[in-house]
């Protein structure tokens, strides 16, 4: 088989590499891996940023957006060949902290765990690959061109949850909700938040392509004006910032209404500096009984919500967000900046 892999730290070490065909255990799928999406994280680990080996070599098979078809599944693990599934991206602590004893590796408190294709575990970006049934999550045979936005839309669905807990805390009916940022996940959150009945917001700075026509599709606004400006005239209950741009993160933390949540899900380069009036900031969010959390990554939980997400949608609408495939012979075009991208995936059968 052939596998998609990196050595993480090594700019340029990107390959498509010939590999054994993987052997399961007595209690794993085998899977024949359909698709891999690409996302920030890969291109970090592919310019050499980000990303470990598995330990005693010194490259990863890279690759934790999955799809793919069950070809072989043990006696009771409750799949069947034929099966289309995903795979969950964390694993638990070995540790384990509190929180990967409770099921909840997503919020492990130590960093021990450890990641498909990003952390010292083998990704799924490889015509084959094995999981664990209690890693496996099943999706909707209708759902074979698109399933491959499971992990990201997994990630959504957690910052919805999220959401969704801080705002129990007291009486909370949002109205409003402003997503910055329209790439996959500000897309994915704007679908969520469109399934929810809210009045749905995206600001993005591009005002042509395809992103337009996709929020406004959903029956959402699009804005491209001034951040403050659009934040002021929406006055959201909730803001989910995806971009981790820091202007636009500091204008979410006072932007909402009286009691708002801001989900923060875009992560910020670090080493930039500039000032801010944190006192201002500080008064706002107390005075106004407003919270603000980050979210990030998720557990089989999230990916079940974003199962049950994605086979409500409307297809054509997913299938829109994915705006170029290319074959694994030519994965490295997948890393290369296009005018209008907004999510890329690797067709691993080819």
């Amino acid at each position: 088989m052939h596998a998609l892999t990196v050595q993480p730290g090594r700019r340029g070490s990107l390959n498509v590499r010939r590999l054994p065909d993987p052997s399961p255990t007595d209690r794993e799928l085998l899977v024949r891996g359909l698709a891999v999406g690409v996302c920030g994280t890969d291109r970090e680990i592919v310019d050499g940023a980000y990303g470990w080996a598995p330990p005693g070599r010194d490259w990863l098979v890279l690759g934790h957006e999955s799809l793919g078809r069950v070809e072989h599944a043990p006696a009771g693990s409750g799949f069947s060949v034929g099966d289309l599934v995903a795979g969950v991206v964390r694993r638990p602590d070995p540790v384990p902290c509190g929180a990967c004893a409770h099921g909840e590796f997503d919020m492990c408190r130590n960093g021990r765990y450890s990641e498909r294709g990003i952390k010292e575990l083998d990704g799924y970006g490889a015509q084959l690959w094995c999981v664990e049934p209690e890693y496996a999550v099943r999706l909707q045979p209708h759902l074979e061109t698109v399933g491959v936005l499971m992990e990201p839309a997994s990630v959504v669905a957690k910052a919805w949850e999220q959401v969704e807990r801080v705002g129990g805390r007291s009486w909370f009916e949002p109205q409003r909700v402003l997503v910055t940022g329209a790439g996959p996940i500000g897309l994915l959150a704007a679908l969520l938040g469109t399934q929810r009945g809210l009045d749905v917001h995206v600001l993005d700075r591009v005002d042509s392509g395809p992103k337009p026509a996709l929020v406004q599709d959903l029956g959402a606004t699009y804005h491209t004006d001034d951040a403050e400006k659009v934040i002021e005239e929406v006055c959201p209950d909730i803001i989910i910032e995806a971009t981790g741009a820091d202007a636009l993160v500091l204008a979410s933390l006072t932007g909402t209404a009286s009691y708002g949540v801001v989900c923060l899900t875009g992560v910020s380069p670090a080493g930039r500096r500039i000032g801010v009036d944190a006192g201002s900031i500080n008064r706002e969010i107390v005075l106004q009984n407003d919270a603000v959390v980050g979210s990030v990554n998720a557990n089989q939980q999230h990916f079940r919500q974003a199962a049950d997400a994605l086979a409500t949608a409307d297809r054509n609408w997913l299938e829109r967000l994915i705006t170029r495939r290319v074959p694994l012979t030519h994965a490295t075009e997948a890393f290369e900046d296009q005018p209008d991208d907004v999510k890329v995936v690797i067709d691993m059968q080819n």
